[in-house]
């Protein structure tokens, strides 16, 4: 696709597109055991339920650094996403599974890639970031609220690591309604030009690869919002 007598661009829609069929074949299983909401500590009703895998897509890279604050200075909502692995089977959480995270600034750019659709961030390394599970299973993080690009919905990429080997390639979700509310009230995002037109039931991943079971929990408190999710993995597969 060439846009503007520029070299070819391949726009991020078009990457995922071209790659979704990959996406499309990764695995979608439940496992439900007893106790599980008693077990696992945060609050989600889809607790010991095997999260669905859904595709990488064509911006991660890891920058190396463990950190639980990724924000590096960037402006947004402050959000506080705490995920928790467990093992699927039995709600075992799951101890120093390594959890990285990566997700758009409130303009919609990732860092570390030039020629993106909204901007260029070569070189940065702003909202991405590793922790590992304590005893509790659990890894959290101090970032913003994710901005929207065309043709997506707001989300956040993530992959868990156990034995040095990756156990899942995921995306998480916000309610709708919350993300409007943010996006209409606050800077930067309310001062984006062209308005949002991707909504969850729009998304093409969210609809296509498990997206429903991979909404965060939010609760505000004092204008951050707390984001939770437990990921159930399959430990031995």
């Amino acid at each position: 696709m060439r846009r503007n007598n520029e070299k070819s661009v391949v726009t991020r829609r078009e990457a995922l597109i071209a790659a979704v069929g990959l996406g499309a074949g990764l695995g979608v299983g439940r496992a439900r055991s007893a106790g599980a909401k008693e077990q696992a500590a945060l609050p989600r009703a889809n607790v010991c339920v095997l999260t669905p895998e859904a595709m990488e897509g064509p911006f991660y890279f890891d920058p190396k650094l463990v950190r639980s604050d990724i924000t590096e200075g960037k402006q947004g909502v402050p959000l506080v996403l705490t995920l928790q692995t467990v093992n699927a089977k039995d709600c075992a959480p799951l101890q120093g599974a390594r959890v990285d995270v990566w997700h758009t600034d409130g303009l919609g750019l990732y860092s570390g890639y030039a020629r993106q659709e909204t901007g260029s961030t070569k070189g940065e390394t702003f909202l991405r970031g590793t922790q590992f599970t304590g005893a509790d299973g659990e890894a959290r993080f101090a970032t913003i609220y994710p901005g929207w690009y065309p043709g997506r919905t707001p989300h956040i990429h993530f992959k868990v690591f156990a034995e040095d080997r990756s156990v899942i390639t995921s995306q998480l979700y916000f309610p709708d309604p919350i993300t409007e509310h943010v996006y209409a009230t606050t800077s930067p995002y309310r001062e984006r030009k062209a308005g949002r037109t991707t909504f969850n039931a729009d998304d093409f991943i969210f609809v296509s690869q498990g997206g429903a079971d991979t909404v965060v929990t939010l609760k505000e408190d004092g204008g951050r919002y707390d984001a939770s999710l437990v990921i159930g993995i399959e430990r031995n597969r």
